[in-house]
């Protein structure tokens, strides 16, 4: 059986030492997404669409999207990508890709072995041309790993990097966004700690107020055609996260109903769900018309 080892907060003491080390070791390395940066100024705004495939990813920047996040296993939340998927929707596309580094689905609670495969995916990603990164970890009490992302960051170096949803199941969202910020994160995607980003647009707007444009915080989660305007208007946020997914039908023509390759809950197994053109475009449309 594996062993996980708890991972306690920093005290105060260590943790400025740390932070202080941090600036120092980041000044003159840091790289940042210089054309995602300016498709956000051109537009006002800039759309980020998660994708698990070659498909959606060329739908996504079809359809005006202006940054990916690449990851696998979306019906998971997302985990890390292949190597094969990255470098092939690399030569496909031109827009900036973000790769996921999430070893497994489930908490953020990792285990040594866990960060010892963490490392060695961003080194990998990093390797083959990835733009950026997508990470997170927390101590078993619902508090940001700031040592183990500390080390992770360090790994990530040139890569700007965002802290993912991990923030929605941390125990204080406000005292959590400091420590992103002092640690160097580029942003947060974050649902408001809640079921969607739509019910979660108080904290996301309080979140902004407090970030005060030291970290860029984007909200995601069930955005749709339906409730994006709200939520820009309402949170005063230049940055947003969807899938913009619809359901595609096999190709397959024999099919074997007995059978299927994953366990009960899994998507169907002769169903996919593909970043859809027209959706990416709609979504793109509303953030025009709105900031």
């Amino acid at each position: 059986m594996e062993t996980h080892w708890l991972r306690l907060p920093l005290n105060p003491a260590l943790h400025g030492k740390i932070m202080t080390k941090l600036a120092i070791e980041k000044t003159g390395s840091e790289s940042k997404d210089t054309s995602g940066v300016t498709k956000r100024m051109a537009e006002g705004f800039l759309m980020e669409v998660c994708v698990d495939s070659v498909e959606s990813a060329i739908n996504a920047e079809r359809g005006g999207a202006g940054r990916l996040e690449l990851c696998s296993s979306l019906l998971e939340g997302g985990i890390t990508p292949s190597i094969g998927l990255l470098q092939v929707v690399k030569q496909y596309v031109r827009i900036p890709v973000y790769t996921m580094i999430r070893p497994r689905g489930g908490d953020f609670l990792y285990s040594d072995r866990e960060v010892e495969v963490m490392k060695k995916d961003i080194e990998l990603v990093r390797s083959h041309g990835a733009d950026g990164l997508v990470l997170g970890a927390l101590t078993e009490d619902g508090r940001v790993d700031a040592e183990l992302c500390m080390e992770l960051l360090a790994v990530s170096r040139p890569l700007p990097v965002t802290f993912h949803r991990a923030f929605d199941m941390v125990h204080d969202p406000m005292v959590t966004l400091e420590t992103l910020v002092s640690l160097g994160f580029e942003r947060v995607l974050t649902s408001g700690c809640d079921c969607s980003a739509l019910e979660g647009l108080p904290l996301i707007k309080r979140l902004v107020e407090q970030a005060k444009g030291r970290i860029t915080i984007m909200p995601g989660g069930g955005i749709t055609e339906r409730n994006l305007q709200r939520i820009l208007e309402s949170s005063g946020v230049l940055e947003f996260h969807c899938s913009a997914r619809s359901s595609k039908d096999s190709a397959m023509k024999f099919r074997n109903s007995c059978v299927n390759m994953g366990a009960s809950l899994t998507a169907p197994e002769y169903g996919l769900k593909v970043a859809d053109v027209s959706k990416v475009r709609s979504l793109n449309a509303i953030a025009k018309n709105t900031l």
